[in-house]
């Protein structure tokens, strides 16, 4: 029984580390390297990560600075940028590339808090289908006589308490995303 508690939070703490991640992607009116984390740049015949290839720093509140130690990437990096859904263009200087972020709309930013929402609604059906598939276990364990119908009642309850506590974590953190991307 113990297995089945410890997979089911393994799979919640995952769903949740997924969700964070996600949401480091997603551009707020300031410059975040965390935007630039699925863009490849074609590095001699090989798909690598910006970050792979180059220093990424933030040097202001909105603007990013790419330092490529390779020289000869600053057009590859240029393109794959230009060619992303960031949706901003880059400027170059030939050794040093600056992306920087306009100040977002309010009804871009209306949107994005709506995609956040989503997101988070997404991850907590997840825990939800997790918790589901915990207590099929546990209720296949009841029947095959394992455990009793008092330590399924139990464990039903202790497995609804981990749910709440992954779903408080997952509204938690949607509720700071969609803060940071309301503030101007």
């Amino acid at each position: 029984m113990k297995e089945v508690f410890q997979a089911a939070e393994h799979k919640m703490d995952k769903t949740v580390q997924v969700l964070t991640h996600e949401y480091a992607s997603i551009r707020a009116g300031r410059a975040n390297p965390g935007v630039l984390d699925k863009i490849m740049v074609d590095y001699y015949g090989t798909p690598t990560p910006i970050n792979q290839l180059a220093a990424v720093s933030v040097t202001e509140a909105r603007t990013l600075t790419i330092q490529p130690w390779d020289v000869s990437v600053v057009r590859a990096v240029e393109r794959a940028i230009q060619t992303s859904d960031l949706g901003i263009n880059p400027q170059s200087d030939g050794k040093i590339i600056r992306i920087i972020f306009p100040p977002l709309t309010e009804d871009r930013r209306k949107e994005i808090v709506k995609d956040v929402s989503k997101m988070a609604e997404e991850a907590k059906i997840a825990i939800r289908s997790v918790r589901r598939d915990a207590i099929e276990k546990l209720k296949a364990m009841k029947k095959a006589s394992e455990i009793t119908e008092d330590d399924l009642k139990d464990a039903e309850k202790r497995m609804q308490e981990i749910t709440d506590k992954f779903g408080k974590e997952i509204e938690s953190i949607s509720e700071k995303k969609q803060k940071e991307v309301m503030e101007i």
